[in-house]
């Protein structure tokens, strides 16, 4: 740990290590490296994934086709690949009416369409990597102040350390302590649902089918994990109003297997057992201007969506590039051996890249949410429709695999 009565000057300063602030650590140690520039990191985080963090939970998320891209590019992927479990076929449906469609990995001559992986397990790995770098690592520690000043932030720990950094990344979730520093705005959208979270033990293999299923509630979400024990397992992420999973929070196991297999029905087979259930409210939340002076704010600090399409963590770590291609373009162009990577125009350049790709996959995920969690007859039609379409025209999937896939640009 540095000398706590000294004020340590580093370039960037990352608060919060949970994917995106670890990615993103990783990623600019790389480029540091490839330019030949010499880069001082600092990366600020209350928890190890071992110690119950918020960030590295027992959830799992999907990560889809293109992420992986990226995260080979920045050497990431084979520290985590081992953990992951491939998504070859998707399979989305409307509870109760006509509307089907599958997308398939081999129809696009591809090996999987995504791969999910376990965020405990791979927190630990990322940060086996974190600790073996040369990036600052302060865990534990909690920011507990940040004062703007012209030409940096100064940034003090819990333990009284002060970090003054040229350019501040604020990766620290939802409740951002930095944003609530700058007194920020944050937009929110309730979608007046609640999510439940668990892992299912099924009777038979889930082969590599993913599956996304419309109720009236919203849509029950099921992705396949690797085997554990030699239990097939798969995750599960279900949208209910409120009221409703309240009550199935609080009912037994055996009560709550059966509500949910009467729900999904049978296509991934007999489910046997579920871990403990986990909840959270649903909601856009989203800061118009992700940016401050010599601030920036990417992953769930800048955005969290509505899991219905699985887009959190991707859209995200696409953050994190932008602002990485960001940074290695300022430091390969500069002269200046004592380059201020905080300026307005790296900021400016940030934002510039990711307002096309943010607010168009916001739009997307709200108008999946308020098209697919509800009765009235013309979207029940039109959405089922659309599934059938799909299905009808093959032609029709290669731009929604693409969307899905995480293939856009920046």
């Amino acid at each position: 740990m540095a000398n706590t009565h000294a004020v340590e000057q580093v370039d960037i300063a990352i608060v919060g290590g949970a994917m995106a602030g670890a990615i993103l650590a990783l990623g600019l140690a790389q480029i540091a490296k490839q330019t030949e520039r010499p880069l001082k990191i600092a990366l600020i985080e209350a928890h190890r994934p071992n110690e119950q963090h918020p960030g590295f939970d027992a959830r799992s998320i999907a990560i889809s086709h293109g992420s992986i891209f990226e995260l080979k590019k920045l050497q990431i992927w084979p520290h985590i690949a081992a953990l992951a479990s491939e998504i070859k076929n998707i399979h989305i449906s409307d509870r109760g009416n006509f509307g089907m469609t599958e997308l398939n990995s081999d129809d696009l001559q591809l090996p999987y369409l995504g791969q999910v992986v376990e965020l405990e397990a791979v927190g630990q790995q990322l940060f086996r990597q974190l600790e073996k770098s040369d990036i600052q690592l302060y865990c534990p520690a909690s920011l507990t102040d940040v004062e703007a000043q012209a030409e940096q932030q100064l940034l003090t720990l819990d333990s009284g350390q002060q970090i003054a950094a040229k350019l501040l990344v604020a990766a620290d979730g939802l409740n951002s302590k930095v944003r609530h520093a700058f007194k920020q705005p944050l937009e929110q959208v309730d979608f007046q649902q609640t999510a439940i979270i668990t892992n299912i033990r099924t009777e038979q293999p889930h082969q590599g089918w993913a599956f996304e299923r419309f109720t009236q509630t919203g849509p029950l979400a099921l992705l396949p994990m690797s085997k554990r024990n030699g239990e097939h397992r798969l995750s599960m992420v279900w949208a209910l109003s409120s009221a409703e999973a309240e009550q199935l929070l609080k009912a037994p196991k055996a009560e709550f297997i059966e509500k949910l297999q009467s729900t999904f029905g049978y296509r991934a087979g007999r489910f046997i057992d579920i871990g403990e259930r986990f909840s959270y409210p649903l909601m856009l939340s989203y800061m118009p201007r992700p940016i401050y002076h010599r601030t920036v704010f990417l992953g769930n600090a800048a955005q969290t969506l509505h899991p219905i399409a699985g887009q959190g963590f991707n859209l995200g770590l696409r953050d994190v590039v932008s602002l990485l291609e960001v940074v290695k373009q300022s430091l390969t162009h500069s002269v200046n051996s004592e380059l201020d990577i905080g300026l307005s125009q790296v900021t400016h350049d940030y934002l510039a890249r990711r307002n096309v790709d943010r607010e168009s996959t916001m739009n997307n995920i709200e108008f999946l949410v308020r098209g697919f969690s509800n009765d009235h007859w013309p979207l029940v039609i039109g959405r089922n429709l659309g599934l059938r379409l799909l299905s009808w025209f093959p032609p029709l999937k290669a731009p929604v695999a693409r969307k899905a896939m995480g293939w856009t640009k920046s």
